[in-house]
């Protein structure tokens, strides 16, 4: 972890994507934890990348609005890499709170509303987000609340869009771009590479609503494909939730394949959707109020005690004084502890796959370029070099906690791969799990090891070592069903070989 970033003191790593890392720091001269995101350095050198980056700023520093995340500053470090100074939303994400629990038709109202000025207020300023979904709304608590209200109420807190990493000006929009975005909340013609107007993010918030009031996604889309074509929209009322017609009609349009056929812009749709609800709403205003205790993981996304905060930056700032460190985090959460749990028997895991490899071993034909191998489920499968199928094990393995065995497949060049300083070779491993970790296992033997990068729909999380005794090593969590986790490590003297083992791992009938 840097000590500063700029003129700004780092506490901790809030998240990191595919594309940069965001960090909570500290501003001494104005008194504020702020959220400085930075350019990942495997691409710094990508100029298409790097002016994505810099537009988010621009296009965050044109807009003025409580419900768009605010930029204050921008900078270089001496590195070349960029970053931007945000506004820190010091109680995470809208995804964050559905995993703790859902909200009252009330306050998925009120989510919508907010959500939808701060499109408004881009959509004013030409500018579209293109990448609306639960992790890229944010919420920060208002005023000074931390510690509550004077009669005892959690503070309310306020919804903010963020991550416009894939904003584009409306201008921009006919020209050739990339596709891209989440393929469960992105339009149809955004899916299709289409020119795109504001009506694209309209459907994403319609997307949006649809999941905070029925509780479940309108689409699980695998692709850009299924996004592109999708089923009419599923109804929105189940045996636990029911709506009256005008509600699912207000949806429907918004979920329109033909954007012809859907309302004409964000506030026309918020509007219907508050009339529509009117009937079923709860008998409270529907303030988004939960306590900063409450907060998904606090350990990672709220600042510390706020006291102590302005102490420590101010001590770090006077001449002659050595810098001050962060106060030790609480206790983590229980799903973290969950996940440092298993980070730590990943790390054992490769032990007991090397120690299992004497059993089961299966030649293949290494007469062909690629090796196509399953386990003995067929349920996951991967394409080797036919000198790692040297040993092979399709049986499965109990993961560490878990009261049953589960599918496995491992290949190597050696029958101690997994361990030796010279082995290459690949496994993989379906264990449960209902969400990604934070953490992944470590290779202190390797000189460098990457921070972890998501893949665009959040399912995936890999880690690359580098310079490591056999070459390169990696580490990838894939989550492929609700309950589901498949852990995947390579380890190649060739990067390029490891990323096209990566590429061929398959899970089939899950």
């Amino acid at each position: 972890m840097p000590s500063r970033l700029g003129r700004y003191a780092v506490r901790r790593r809030i998240g990191s994507g595919a594309f940069a890392t965001v960090w909570l720091a500290y501003d001494a001269q104005l008194d504020s934890p702020v959220a400085v995101k930075v350019l990942a350095d495997n691409w710094t050198e990508d100029l298409h990348v790097r002016r994505r980056f810099v537009e988010e700023g621009r296009y965050l520093r044109r807009v003025e609005s409580p419900h768009v995340v605010s930029v204050y500053d921008a900078g270089e470090l001496d590195d070349g890499r960029p970053y931007l100074v945000m506004s820190y939303a010091d109680q995470g994400t809208l995804a964050d709170r559905l995993e703790l629990e859902g909200l009252t038709a009330a306050q998925a109202l009120e989510v919508v509303r907010q959500v939808g000025a701060g499109l408004t207020a881009l959509h004013e300023r030409d500018i579209l987000h293109r990448d609306v979904k639960p992790a890229n709304v944010l919420f920060r608590t208002l005023g000074n609340g931390r510690s509550g209200r004077s009669d005892g109420t959690a503070p309310a807190v306020r919804a903010m869009l963020g991550d416009l990493g894939l904003g584009k000006a409306l201008d921009m929009s006919s020209r050739l771009t990339m596709v891209a975005g989440t393929p469960s909340y992105i339009a149809p013609e955004q899916a299709r590479g289409e020119a795109l107007d504001a009506r694209a993010d309209l459907y994403s918030l319609a997307a949006l609503a649809y999941l905070l009031l029925a509780g479940r996604a309108a689409y699980s889309h695998a692709d850009l494909g299924a996004a592109a074509d999708p089923p009419p929209v599923p109804p929105l009322s189940s045996d636990e939730r029911s709506f009256p017609a005008e509600v699912e009609e207000v949806l429907r349009r918004g979920l329109a394949r033909d954007r012809d056929d859907r309302w004409p812009d964000v506030a026309s749709f918020v509007a219907a959707l508050e009339v529509a609800l009117a009937p079923v709403l709860e008998q409270d205003t529907g303030e988004l109020t939960w306590a900063a205790g409450a907060s998904p993981d606090p350990w990672l996304t709220q600042a510390g005690g706020a006291p102590s905060l302005p102490m420590l930056g101010a001590a770090a700032d006077r001449p002659g004084e050595p810098e001050a460190q962060p106060e030790p985090p609480g206790p983590p959460s229980p799903s973290r502890r969950r996940w440092l749990r298993r980070a730590t028997w990943a790390l054992a895991a490769a032990v007991v796959v090397a120690g299992g490899a004497a059993v089961g071993w299966g030649l293949h034909d290494g007469g062909s370029a690629q090796t196509e191998l399953s386990d003995d489920t067929g349920s996951i499968s991967v394409t080797v070099p036919p000198s790692w199928t040297v040993a092979t094990s399709t049986e499965g393995w109990r993961p560490p906690d878990a009261d049953r065995d589960f599918q496995a497949l491992s290949a190597g060049t050696t029958a101690d791969w997994a361990e030796g300083e010279l082995g290459e070779g690949v496994f993989l491993g379906l264990l449960p799990g209902d969400d990604l970790p934070e953490t992944l296992p470590q290779h202190p033997e390797c000189a460098e090891t990457g921070l972890p990068v998501d893949d665009v729909s959040g399912s995936a999380r890999t880690v690359w070592s580098l310079d490591c005794p056999a070459g390169v090593t990696v580490e990838r969590v894939v989550q492929v069903t609700a309950d589901h986790l498949l852990w995947v490590q390579v380890r190649s003297s060739d990067r390029a070989e490891a990323a096209r083992v990566l590429d061929t791992v398959a899970v089939h009938g899950m």
